[in-house]
């Protein structure tokens, strides 16, 4: 392992890369001897993908370029990227397991996200997520933040620290919550919504690594004005996403629909307030009709898909159609949805996409095929960035996107499965994702700062 970059020279890593392509199978290149040059901004300008050790001093110029080889057992990929995460439920991951959406919000969740109140509290819980989920290899994270724009800032500000490239968002709650946990009016709500976005505007005002994103957090606990107010924001402000949750549980669907019955489902409920636009990523969509899928390919929005929380907290074993969403051609990438399952790794999100997807094709009776494990790559790296409408600037390692990148070593202790010597690179890449956690990535790079190193 090098040390971290530096501004005033480029970087290239010689050795094992593996990243997803934009092909419509979403294959898998796996390239056991690669030379990736990286410009001091971070950007990649070159790809050799077969370089024999012996030629690589005749592509790079060390005298001015930081040539880092690869140690016999590590390999690269891009950096995961998850597109549903709750900061403020960092602490309270694993509990409440079983319950039903509405009453873990009530029993778990709101009181827990109640206490960002304290600009300390949040400060302590904010590094400690962060720092989480850059050892664990996510280098894009969308955020939703509490309600309080202090906590929202605060939580930008260690993002922009720390180097993580993310989306956060100040929570919108205007009703159907505890007074403890609810914004103090429509108008108040707003008013912080455009606060927040401007402290972001201040502290990273090109967007480079941070942009706020909407976060109405969902239309339960929204009012019409307040939803219509959000619409506004975001039509005044193409470049910012948009993030909310959409038919994640059967209980939350009966609730909305009583709450706004002129609407035919949720997708002409979130169309209608100017929500739904090639910005927006919905979180879990487990019950979809077909209308609402002609809808969401229609306006070029992005799915998270959270299988751990999917099918743990909500009422029932919730396995959405990830297959019909790759099929009809919908962004779709992974989320770990943090205090809503039981695990922070995107390792994790990945596996349990696969079982869920496997529970669809039984459901189905084969019509819904199960993933394999290059489409849980693809949907953990480049099909995230897709929804995060980032697939121009990472995702994989093509010429001219910016360098996010985990490095692997699987010889690291942990429980991956053991290689063995006649193992070739494929199979050890696929022990690694069924097998491998935090302890084999031992450095995380985002747009070429080394964010995070485990000494070797």
């Amino acid at each position: 392992m090098g040390s971290q970059l530096h501004e005033a020279s480029p970087h290239a890593f010689y050795g094992p890369v593996i990243h997803s392509l934009s092909t419509p199978d979403h294959d898998v290149e796996i390239l056991p001897s690669a030379l990736l040059v990286v410009s001091p901004q971070g950007v990649i300008t070159a790809f050799h993908k077969d370089v024999k050790a012996g030629d690589v001093e005749s592509l790079v110029d060390t005298k001015t370029t930081t040539l880092h080889h690869l140690s016999p057992s590590q390999f690269i990929i891009p950096g995961f990227i998850d597109t549903h995460n709750h900061a403020p439920q960092w602490a309270q991951r694993g509990l409440g397991q079983g319950q039903h959406i509405l009453d873990w919000l009530s029993a778990i969740t709101f009181p827990n996200e109640a206490r960002f109140q304290d600009p300390a509290h949040a400060k302590r819980i904010y590094s400690s997520a962060i720092d989480g989920f850059l050892q664990q290899g996510i280098t894009t994270a969308s955020y939703y933040g509490s309600i309080h724009p202090e906590a929202t800032n605060i939580l930008a500000d260690l993002v922009l620290e720390k180097g993580q490239r993310a989306f956060v968002g100040k929570c919108n709650m205007t009703r159907n919550s505890p007074d403890y946990y609810l914004d103090d009016s429509i108008e108040q709500s707003l008013k912080d919504t455009e606060s927040c976005i401007a402290h972001i505007r201040q502290i990273d005002p090109d967007g480079i690594l941070i942009k706020h994103v909407l976060t109405p957090r969902f239309a339960i606990s929204c009012d019409p004005e307040c939803l219509a107010g959000l619409g506004q924001i975001a039509a005044k402000n193409p470049d910012l996403p948009i993030q909310t949750h959409f038919n994640e549980a059967e209980q939350e669907i009966t609730a909305t629909r009583e709450l706004f019955p002129q609407f035919e489902s949720e997708a002409d409920l979130y169309s209608h307030y100017g929500l739904l636009t090639k910005r927006s990523i919905l979180a879990h969509c487990c019950y979809m009709t077909p209308y609402e899928f002609d809808r969401l390919k229609e306006l070029q929005c992005g799915v998270a898909h959270c299988p751990i929380s999917n099918m743990t907290v909500g009422g029932g074993f919730m396995a959405a159609p990830i297959r019909e969403f790759m099929n009809r051609g919908i962004k779709v990438g992974l989320g770990t949805d943090s205090g809503g399952g039981f695990s922070s790794s995107m390792l994790d999100a990945m596996r349990m996409a696969m079982v869920a997807s496997h529970a669809r094709e039984v459901e189905s009776k084969g019509t819904d095929k199960g993933l394999k494990i290059e489409e849980a790559f693809y949907l953990a790296t480049l099909g995230g960035a897709e929804v995060c409408c980032l697939e121009d600037k990472v995702g994989n390692f093509e010429v001219g996107k910016e360098f996010d990148a985990a490095v692997v070593d699987w010889s690291r202790d942990g429980v991956m499965t053991m290689v063995e010597p006649e193992d070739g690179l494929e199979t050890v890449f696929e022990k690694f994702v069924m097998t491998g956690d935090d302890r084999n990535i031992v450095g995380v790079y985002v747009r070429g700062r080394l964010v995070r190193e485990v000494r070797c």
